[in-house]
């Protein structure tokens, strides 16, 4: 249960509910400011439009794991399970460096933003380009992992608790994936 109650709005809750038919939690937080919510839909899709899904995903985990958001790993790294690699491969990324040495140098560089992006320097840059990155590419990453700081630390700062849905990820995975806040044991709704 989070921190705040928000309205009970069913007509956004139905406009918004998961592909398993549930109602997110996070839409449940977001249902008192819905504007902010459908501006946060946008800003996803206008980020996600420029750059490839695979590398998004890689760029929300590596920021989410740092920040400790439960329920924004559980969800990223479930698509990079479900799509791009084994369960096994994908918790390993939640405490092992990347194999390739591309997605290596863009979680490391995600981390950075999100734990101290004033800390970022020409040379973080640099290594980006030298791994084959272009300054579109860069600049994807940045506000990438910008922007998921807004949503992990908004669930986190309410309490938001990630979905009971995730109970069903393999163990392994679920373990690795849940670094801060516990899954909901149960549906609420």
């Amino acid at each position: 249960m989070a921190y705040i109650d928000s309205p009970s709005d069913q007509r956004f809750f139905d406009s918004n509910r998961a592909p398993a038919g549930h109602v997110p939690n996070f839409v449940k937080t977001f249902a008192a400011r819905p504007a902010v919510y459908d501006a946060w839909k946008r800003l996803a899709e206008a980020i996600k439009a420029s750059m490839d899904q695979r590398r998004y995903e890689l760029v929300t985990l590596a920021v989410a794991t740092a920040l400790k958001s439960s329920y924004c790993s559980l969800a990223h790294g479930q698509i990079l399970a479900d799509k791009f690699y084994t369960s096994e491969e994908v918790a390993a990324l939640v405490d092992e460096p990347a194999v390739d040495p591309v997605d290596r140098a863009v979680m490391a560089f995600a981390r950075k933003v999100a734990l101290a992006a004033d800390s970022v320097t020409q040379d973080d840059v640099d290594e980006l380009k030298s791994a084959g990155l272009n300054d579109a590419d860069v600049l994807d990453v940045t506000v990438a992992a910008a922007a998921r700081c807004f949503f992990s630390k908004t669930l986190e700062a309410t309490g938001t608790p990630p979905d009971a849905a995730y109970n069903t990820l393999p163990e392994a995975l679920r373990k690795a994936l849940t670094v801060g806040r516990p899954i909901e044991q149960a549906h609420s709704g």
